[in-house]
Order: C-alpha cells, then structure tokens, then sequence
C-alpha cells in the first residue's frame, strides 16, 4: 500500500518539522539535506534526537541529497567539493538507516550550456561516482527527474541510458518537474518507459510553467490519471507530498485527495 510522506523546509529546526507532519498523520518525514537547519553536519549532532523522535512518532525516513551543489560545474574544485558534500551526505544517510535517498543529477549552469558535451560529460562522471559511493553503503537511490531549464535529465530518453547501465538505480518520479513545459505529456511518458523502475514519487501540482509546488488540484496536472497509471503499472512505493503551501493543512488535505484516487485505482473503481 502507498504510504505519504512530507518534506521539511531547511530554514525551519527538523525536530518540530517532524511534531507538525506527525500531528497531521504523515507516514515518513523526507529529510532534506540542506543548510542552515538541515546541513549533513548539524543533523549528524542531533541525529539521536530526530531519531528518537521519528520512532516516538512511529514515523520513517527517506533522505533527500542535497538540492544546492554544483556537481556538474565546470570548474573542477567546485565539483568535487559538491560531490564531497553529496557522498558525506549518503554517510548520514546509512547511519540513520534511511529506507531510501533521492538524489538531483547534475545542474548544468554558467557556461556549461555553451559546452553541452562538456558539461554534460561532468555530469554522467559525477553521478557515476556518486552512484558507486552509495552502492558500497548499501543505499537505495532513486535518480529524480528534473525541468527543462535544469538542461539536464529531464526527459523520459534521458533516463534510458542511465537506468540500463544501473540495474540497482531506480527513479523519483517528480510530477511538478515532468508537468513544465510538457503540457502532462511528459509524466506519463515516464511512467510508459521507467513504471518498473520508479522507487518513489514527489507530487505537487503547478500550471505547466513554473515548479510552484501548489497543492493537489490547484494546477493543471491529470491527477487522477496519473495515481491510474501509476497504480496500473505496480506502483505501491512511497509519495511525498511536495506541496510548500504557508498553510500546512493543504499537505493534508492533498495527501487525503491521492489517497481517495489511490484507493478507487486499486479497488477497481471508476
């Protein structure tokens, strides 16, 4: 069965992140790894106390890698130090035993549009490091689509290579991402191509333009249809709500509106 999890906001302390997503019934808190509140470095000195927390709740944890580096940037320092800050991450990630870790690939930024192979040679080679440091611990990664103007792994084809050449790799299907640009077109493409790949799902709804991350319904994303065909293709994985309404409530009540198209997919329902 589906379970729904929420994504903390970095700017806001974890441990009353986890209170309010717990008090709203969520399933798992997804953990995202970036400064000032969540740095892989300050969440290590509290880990005992966010795990704690997680198990009082009854709560699990999936680890989001960190969304602000640079690991296709075409100078070499800044690279590394991004991957550096991505491997210390997926470090954290097995010490708190998280069930799975999403990771961005590459950005391409700068210059790197003007040097695309370039750019994007760095890229497949940071992600291949990264791949392989999780592997050896023992981490299930799930690569997530991005937008167009990310210029990098933000088509279904995109995914093709990479997925083949990783057996163990799967994919984070973000519908707000897959929704810009494609006029709906592009998720489900993903779900055609990648289905028995996806190991996990970012849901938030946006008009096409923009990754607005508007609660479920206030866009123009086929939710309805996507839940079918996710749930026709096997799909029973986690889904996290990623809905940065100020009202907090509206994680809920979207959360509440997939869970009713969830259950009418499963149970044959119109």
């Amino acid at each position: 069965m589906m379970r729904y999890g929420a994504m903390n906001f970095p700017i806001r302390p974890v441990i009353d992140e986890i209170a309010e997503f717990s008090a709203l019934g969520f399933d798992y808190l997804e953990l995202s790894l970036d400064a000032p509140e969540a740095h892989h470095g300050k969440i290590r000195q509290e880990g005992k106390k966010i795990r704690r927390r997680l198990r009082e709740s009854g709560m699990g944890l999936v680890i989001h890698l960190p969304t602000f580096v640079l690991t296709a940037d075409l100078t070499e320092a800044i690279r590394n130090v991004s991957v550096q800050e991505m491997c210390r991450s997926m470090d954290l990630a097995a010490e708190m035993a998280g069930e799975k870790v999403v990771m961005h690939p590459g950005a391409i930024t700068g210059l790197g549009p003007l040097v695309m192979d370039l750019a994007m040679g760095y890229a497949k080679e940071s992600m291949e490091k990264m791949i392989a440091y999780a592997r050896d611990l023992g981490l299930c990664v799930c690569l997530e689509n991005m937008f167009p103007r990310y210029r990098s792994f933000f088509e279904p084809v995109h995914f093709s290579a990479v997925l083949q050449e990783h057996p163990d790799l799967k994919m984070t299907l973000d519908t707000g991402h897959a929704n810009i640009d494609g006029g709906g077109r592009r998720i489900f493409e993903f779900i055609r191509r990648c289905g028995s790949r996806i190991g996990h799902v970012h849901a938030s709804d946006n008009y096409g333009k923009r990754d607005d991350h508007l609660p479920i319904g206030e866009g123009n994303i086929d939710f309805p249809g996507v839940m079918r065909r996710l749930t026709q293709a096997g799909y029973r994985g986690t889904i996290t709500l990623e809905v940065f309404a100020e009202d907090r409530k509206k994680l809920a009540e979207s959360r509440d509106r997939l869970r009713r198209w969830v259950e009418t997919c499963i149970g044959g329902g119109p």
